[in-house]
């Protein structure tokens, strides 16, 4: 008798749940070992891994997704070596797991040691992009959390052959069965029964676009960590070096469009408009980048011959478009910037440009969002840049973990308390 879905899970829950204390015994040693030999088992499968992503790659483009969204999706040899070089990178980092945080010596002799602990299991729901599998797989497994994956449908046959050849990776290296789990089905049901699920699952993450955020806030019982969308900003000011704000505009809107800390909206300070257009109009053109601009940048830019070039709407301002296209703003202070970007931005990643310090510092102590950036781009938000090796995401909540998702953040703490024969009176 084939199992419903609700079973399926259920028991993916319960198998999580066992894991995850075999998990968090591990020593250090033991989960590097188990990381490595993942690593070159993953390598090892790249032909199979590929030939799934050839199909799920098949199938978005029969249902007419879009470039952007296929990139997302897309891996190559590189892309496969490259989610290896960070599992690798995330076995040489520090283990978090045992870190004491603090430690107090009460006047009664108690000593309390404020120490990090695994979260236990994790659950993480998330779209298009199968590297995500190994890279949050890995991140937990590091931090001795099982975790259960509910990808996109658009990349199930990516997701499972990845998940396959972690799986046949930690079985050669003796990490414990069922610590990495991925929903084999595409029923979007599944959503609902993990978020559902606290008996076993501690805390849940979703990485996606808005409806699918909604969908598990709305359903679940355990905390949720959310990873939203990316509504990021680059402010040209008064005083910005034109060529270097040039190059970090370009850069934050077309060095890869389809992800989450991409510019979606350009601010530019009236005082400088001329002459950063005229600079940075051909730089966008170049890469095709169409612009939905307010009535000042409008007439700038359709001065200068710019193609393709519509009027904003208010709809604009809050987009994220994952693609070659950016809505442009003048501004005629930093503090109308600032409050653009408190209105209708996401607390992602926003970004000024300016040679004004003080500027500088208002805008970084103003700007409410996970990354705040002065004179740099804001394709830098990212765990890997931070340093942090692989990430789970970048959350924009505030609680209880912000920003790039590393390996400390897949940590709580408990106090562990010593005594000598201590009683209460």
């Amino acid at each position: 008798m084939a199992q419903t879905l609700d079973s399926v899970i259920l028991e993916m829950g319960r198998r999580a749940r066992a894991a995850a204390r075999q998990l968090s015994i591990l020593s250090s040693d033991t989960k590097n070992s188990i990381l490595l030999r993942i690593a070159d088992v993953l390598v090892a499968e790249t032909p199979a891994i590929l030939t799934a992503n050839a199909e799920d790659i098949r199938l978005a483009e029969q249902r007419g997704l879009s470039s952007a969204m296929i990139d997302r999706l897309r891996l190559t040899e590189a892309r496969i070596a490259s989610m290896a070089s960070g599992i690798r990178e995330v076995a040489a980092l520090p283990d978090p797991v045992g870190k004491v945080i603090s430690t107090a010596t009460r006047p009664n002799g108690l000593e309390i040691a404020k120490t990090r602990t695994p979260i236990g299991v994790v659950g993480i729901i998330y779209e298009s992009r199968p590297n995500v599998t190994s890279d949050a797989a890995v991140l937990c497994l590091k931090t001795g959390n099982a975790v259960i994956l509910r990808g996109g449908s658009e990349a199930i046959h990516s997701n499972l052959a990845i998940a396959a050849a972690l799986e046949k990776g930690g079985r050669e290296s003796g990490l414990p069965e069922y610590s990495v789990q991925v929903v084999p089905s595409t029923d979007r049901d599944a959503v609902r029964l993990i978020a559902t699920m606290d008996l076993y699952v501690d805390v849940i993450v979703p990485r996606g676009g808005h409806a699918l955020i909604e969908a598990v806030v709305s359903q679940a019982r355990m905390p949720v960590i959310k990873h939203y969308h990316g509504v990021c900003h680059v402010y040209v000011d008064a005083k910005a070096d034109v060529d270097m704000a040039v190059k970090i505009a370009v850069n934050s809107k077309v060095q890869r469009p389809g992800v989450c800390n991409a510019m979606e909206c350009l601010l530019v300070h009236t005082d400088i408009a001329e002459a950063f257009f005229a600079a940075a109009a051909p730089a966008f053109r170049e890469h095709g980048v169409a612009i939905r601009a307010d009535q000042q940048a409008l007439s700038h830019l359709a001065t200068l011959g710019y193609e393709p070039l519509t009027e904003a709407t208010e709809e604009d301002w809050s987009t994220e478009y994952l693609d070659k296209i950016m809505s442009v703003k003048e501004v005629s202070t930093l503090t109308e910037a600032v409050d653009h970007i408190e209105t209708y931005g996401s607390h992602h990643s926003d970004s000024i440009v300016t040679a004004d310090p003080v500027a500088a510092d208002r805008f970084l102590a103003e700007v409410d969002s996970a990354a705040v950036y002065w004179n740099a781009s804001t394709r830098f938000t990212d765990g890997g840049e931070f340093g942090f090796g692989a990430e789970i995401g970048i959350s924009t909540d505030k609680l209880h973990a912000r920003g790039p998702m590393g390996l400390e953040e897949l940590t709580t703490y408990k106090y562990i308390i010593r005594g000598n024969g201590q009683i209460r009176s």
